[in-house]
């Protein structure tokens, strides 16, 4: 477990669309000091800034948006699940517009980048939630909870009607290299019989088959999948993007079960309400419980 917080050692820069606008935009990786937290700045708004925390969570249809004071920062999961699996904890994300760009539709060229140059510890002590007592979000048979566990953790479990998908569980011990081997490189996926909706919603008008997986009744549209089950991967990586919002790295287990981005959220919204289920702690304060479950 990561004992410093960290930040990266140098700025990193992304040029790209918007999966939904399908404005062009660019997004700068700044380097930030201890206790900053991860802060888009928008960079053609004077540098307004919308701290990456759950109370600025305003839409959460086939995206999460932020939203502080009337300014906007759209699909903002797959760099936060980035940061988030990769142990980033501050920040300045510097962006010229109002959705951050898609490039592959998935985290995985955030991750190569950072690993290019570099992450470095800081001086200060990283905080994570202990999770103490179970805490769920439920909605029909869409599930999202986190339970207590030594470790961070996460299960995700999918079931589509759609042959190419079906029933589709993983479950991981969350690391920055169980993150970069088994999460960051999978793509958002979409159904093509749903365009012609979305587009009607104004939405993934920067979609296409180059920053995505798309589907039709008879199967896969778009070249060959990079994991057999990179659906269910993609989700957990949703997942870990939206429980960012929550703050601090979560220490217990994170499960969800048909769910999305708005159970999502409304989790870590229930996890910062929830302030007796948990315990806030340095990890120098968990070395000796993690000493003792390794035993």
């Amino acid at each position: 477990m990561l004992k410093y917080q960290r930040t990266l050692r140098e700025e990193i820069q992304f040029e790209g669309i918007g999966l939904h606008t399908g404005y062009s935009v660019k997004l700068t990786l700044v380097p930030a000091p201890p206790e900053t937290g991860i802060r888009f700045r928008r960079t053609d708004l004077k540098n307004f800034e919308i701290e990456a925390v759950r109370k600025y969570v305003a839409k959460v249809s086939y995206a999460t948006t932020l939203m502080k004071k009337g300014v906007m920062i759209a699909t903002v999961e797959h760099l936060l699940s980035a940061l988030y699996g990769l142990g980033i904890d501050n920040l300045y994300l510097d962006i010229n517009s109002l959705e951050v760009p898609i490039l592959d539709g998935s985290g995985g060229h955030f991750v190569e980048e950072i690993h290019k140059v570099g992450i470095v510890d800081q001086e200060a002590l990283r905080k994570y939630i202990v999770i103490e007592k179970p805490i769920e979000v439920r909605h029909d048979n869409k599930v999202a909870g986190v339970y207590p566990d030594s470790v961070p953790s996460a299960t995700y479990i999918i079931d589509f009607e759609h042959e190419a998908i079906g029933y589709q569980e993983i479950r991981i011990d969350l690391d920055p290299e169980s993150y970069c081997r088994e999460v960051a490189s999978a793509r958002t996926f979409g159904f093509v019989a749903d365009v012609e909706y979305l587009k009607s919603l104004g939405l993934i008008r920067g979609g296409s088959l180059e920053n995505a997986v798309v589907l039709d009744s008879s199967g896969i549209v778009n070249n060959h999948l990079r994991f057999p089950n990179e659906f269910v991967r993609h989700k957990l990586l949703d997942l870990l993007g939206d429980i960012s919002l929550a703050g601090f790295p979560i220490v217990g287990h994170l499960h969800a079960e048909r769910a999305g981005h708005a159970i999502h959220t409304a989790l870590a919204d229930k996890i910062a309400q929830l302030r007796s289920h948990y315990q806030i702690r340095t990890a120098v304060e968990l070395e000796p419980a993690l000493v003792q479950a390794a035993v």
